[in-house]
């Protein structure tokens, strides 16, 4: 995995090529709040939207705006919480309406809800709907290249090898070292994790947005919240209270353009600023398409 290390500077054309790709066809995260209508209004045509579901809102809030966003020509990726589906009828009952859709697809993770029903964790459902024959064709999960705050990195990557097989991709939660995403992701390709990655970038952010959606996505103390994620708040401070991932991206870009790390795009978290991360990523688009 030499090319994961390689100098940012001899990929200088070869990155931006990479970077345009990636860019021009990113994944866009949505949360199920009152105002995802809005911010449906700034996605780009077709675009692959990720929604995610949290205890507050329920399994039913992202089934219902993964449909409508299906109908509306975008592509909707629905979060499946394990901890949030209650039992096997529960769980059919959820697929049901997705698969009238015609949404083949699903982004499964464990979830925070503090009382599981009988799945504790995204592994036992992922066995479930493979025995039972109802799980959708294309199917992520997620990886933690900086770990966990309550799981430990062996439990992690036990995980993630056992749920490896029933999945088509993977996709990094927040992180802000390029270089840890890149020695991470060398090191799962040499372990035998073969899963194509989707690298997740924030997307553009202010501390009060940030602060209130977390409350609104059923985050019970937000103070919890920004101390688990410190050194986003941190990079939000230093550049006057909005982040912008430009400099995390072109520091990736050795990292995207290396085939052995088979990155096959973007995860936004766009913190349902869809409008002003849709802004800055035409704008990206648009500097790097020119520089190559």
């Amino acid at each position: 995995m030499a090319g994961l290390l390689r100098r940012r500077a001899a990929l200088a054309d070869e990155g931006r090529r990479a970077l345009a790709t990636v860019l021009a066809d990113p994944t866009f995260e949505l949360l199920p709040l009152k105002n995802a209508a809005e911010q449906e209004a700034f996605l780009p045509p077709h675009a692959r939207v990720s929604v995610t579901a949290s205890p507050a809102k329920g399994l039913e809030a992202t089934v219902d705006l993964s449909v409508r966003l299906e109908a509306a020509g975008f592509r909707a990726v629905p979060h499946l919480s394990a901890r949030m589906v209650r039992d096997v009828p529960h769980l059919r009952a959820l697929l049901a309406p997705l698969a009238e859709a015609g949404i083949d697809r699903a982004f499964v993770v464990g979830g925070d809800a503090e009382e599981p029903g009988a799945f504790p964790d995204g592994l036992s459902l992922l066995r479930t709907m493979a025995d039972l024959g109802i799980a959708p064709t294309e199917i992520g999960i997620p990886c933690y290249p900086q770990g966990h705050a309550f799981i430990a990195d062996d439990a992690l990557a036990a995980a993630l090898r056992a749920k490896a097989p029933f999945a088509s991709s993977m996709t990094t939660q927040l992180c802000f070292e390029p270089k840890a995403i890149g020695t991470w992701l060398a090191a799962q390709r040499q372990d035998g994790i073969d899963l194509p990655v989707r690298i997740g970038l924030p997307g553009v952010a202010a501390i009060p947005k940030l602060i209130e959606i977390s409350a609104r996505i059923g985050v019970r103390d937000a103070s919890r919240f920004i101390l688990k994620n410190s050194r986003f708040v941190g990079q939000l401070l230093t550049s006057g209270g909005v982040y912008r991932p430009t400099d995390l991206l072109e520091k990736l870009a050795p990292v995207i353009a290396d085939p052995a790390a088979d990155v096959i795009g973007l995860h936004l978290y766009t913190f349902n600023q869809v409008g002003s991360t849709e802004a800055w990523r035409t704008d990206e688009l648009t500097r790097v398409t020119r520089a190559s």
